[in-house]
């Protein structure tokens, strides 16, 4: 009996700790700030546990790479994202959260398609 109840003590820990090892803090994005890039899709990562979007911004002549940081694959899949949904080359105005130290980075708010003027995401 009181293997038992080691077995199950083990298995509820175990069960209970991954989830919250698995997910990191946002507190590194400003969300008091919105930055809105223009620029072109340079590559979308639909990877777990959060997809990047690279967006190349150009400032004056001086390009600028920006990583975006959205939601996971699933939970954007069932929001209607597709893999394909930023294909490179798109020409995309981006809205993020910025990063608290000025990195080239932000999370994604939402997104506008230059050609199609299509939305994604909050787009008020």
């Amino acid at each position: 009996m009181k293997f038992t109840r080691v077995i199950a003590a083990a298995a509820f820990c175990a069960a209970t700790s991954v989830p919250l090892a698995a997910h990191h803090s946002a507190a590194m994005f400003d969300d008091a700030k919105v930055v809105e890039l223009n620029g072109t899709i340079k590559e979308m990562q639909w990877t777990n546990p959060h997809i990047w979007i690279q967006v190349v911004v150009d400032n004056n002549g001086q390009k600028a790479e920006w990583s975006v940081e959205g939601g996971s694959p699933n939970t954007l899949s069932r929001n209607g994202w597709r893999s394909t949904t930023f294909k490179f080359g798109d020409a995309v105005t981006v809205r993020v959260n910025p990063m608290k130290d000025g990195t080239a980075a932000g999370s994604f708010i939402g997104a506008k398609f230059k050609d199609t003027g299509k939305t994604i995401g909050r787009w008020e």
